[in-house]
């Protein structure tokens, strides 16, 4: 049973969801005024991000570019939703949909699920990730963990061997980047947002427009990339 705290929570999360009744003409303007509201809080978002973090993205783009000079490797991780960003900057550098712009390694590491329950059943899920970065990733790779808290337990124990072996660590965050901004990663991107779904959002953003530098970074790259 949802007690009065709780209903009034889910209220304001969700201003339609207890009305049992409502004029449809005044029920479409609500809906389009929370378009109108979310649209503008998604823009204030990305924009006030990248306003403020404009170098860092840059200076974040230029190590991932430096780890592919050394035919070196991006590795991904995440959780829930974020899983599915890290999935999505994996196939992004694997698959890339633009023309003339050579394949580059990257793999996500959530994508094999027999590794992932089976260390998650022997040992915990906090070591699905850290377990795979001691077998998998190099000194010359790069790792990149998506948490909207910033604070997923098994990203920073992975994120805290990845910096044992010396390889490349970035974080996306949101809110005031939780743990994940405290450990001393290589690059760790807050976006400052408490909104998970504007976090999310400005991730996207984050990692399309790196991807995008990174191949412009390797430009002079391209055709000793492309032979491999």
């Amino acid at each position: 049973m949802i007690n009065t705290e709780n209903a009034s929570h889910l209220q304001a999360l969700y201003p339609f969801l207890g009305k049992k009744k409502s004029d449809v003409v005044s029920l479409n303007q609500a809906l389009l005024d929370s378009i109108e509201q979310k649209i503008a809080q998604h823009q204030s978002v990305v924009g006030r991000f990248f306003e403020k973090h404009h170098q860092a993205v840059v200076d974040c783009a230029n190590s991932i570019a430096g780890i592919y000079k050394k035919s070196g490797q991006l590795f991904t991780m995440g959780n829930g939703g974020s899983s599915s960003d890290a999935s999505h900057i994996a196939v992004e550098f694997l698959h890339p949909v633009t023309t003339g712009r050579p394949a580059l390694p990257a793999y996500d590491l959530s994508c094999d699920k027999t590794v992932m329950t089976a260390i998650a059943n022997d040992v915990g899920y906090q070591y699905v990730y850290a377990r795979q970065v001691a077998n998998l990733v190099r000194q010359n790779d790069a790792l990149i963990g998506v948490s909207t808290s910033g604070n997923s337990d098994n990203l920073l124990r992975a994120f805290s061997q990845a910096k044992k072996i010396g390889a490349v660590t970035i974080g996306l965050a949101g809110g005031n980047g939780g743990e994940m901004a405290k450990i001393g990663l290589d690059h760790c991107l807050v976006v400052d947002s408490d909104s998970i779904h504007r976090t999310q959002e400005c991730h996207v953003a984050i990692y399309h427009i790196l991807w995008d530098l990174v191949h412009t970074l390797l430009a002079d790259e391209r055709g000793y990339l492309s032979s491999k």
